[in-house]
């Protein structure tokens, strides 16, 4: 009875995980350096989704099984007077587009709104069950 309930559920977890991906890239597109102040630019990460929940896969609704690291190449842009420039004055920036990032924002986000609508309908049609009953 409340399947429905937790698929929805499980999806707007599954979206809302997503979204951070996809923010954590924005915030991330011109940083060339990692944690410990080498020259190693950020690379694109995306959420993979899985059937089921992570700790039963058989149940119904989605997760995010892992995030995962784009192996697209980095952006290099001639910039010779940058500190980071390597000998043929390129700098390596992250693989990271920001419309594509755009994008897959807009899709999450309307991913999100469809699903809570699902729930408000769900919602509606058990309180009309209940109401039959009673």
């Amino acid at each position: 009875m409340f399947d429905s309930l937790d698929i929805s559920s499980s999806a707007l977890t599954a979206q809302r995980i997503r979204m951070d991906t996809i923010a954590a890239n924005t915030a991330n597109m011109n940083t060339t350096h990692d944690a410990a102040g080498k020259p190693n630019p950020y690379r694109r990460r995306f959420a993979v989704f899985a059937p089921g929940q992570p700790d039963n896969h058989k149940a119904p609704g989605v997760h995010v099984e892992e995030i995962k690291l784009d192996d697209a190449a980095f952006r290099k842009v001639h910039d010779p007077t940058n500190i980071d420039a390597d000998k043929d004055g390129n700098v390596r920036f992250p693989n990271i587009d920001l419309s594509t990032e755009y994008v897959n924002m807009l899709e999450a986000s309307r991913a999100y709104e469809a699903n809570v609508t699902t729930m408000e309908v769900n919602k509606s049609m058990l309180n009309a069950a209940l109401r039959l009953i009673a």
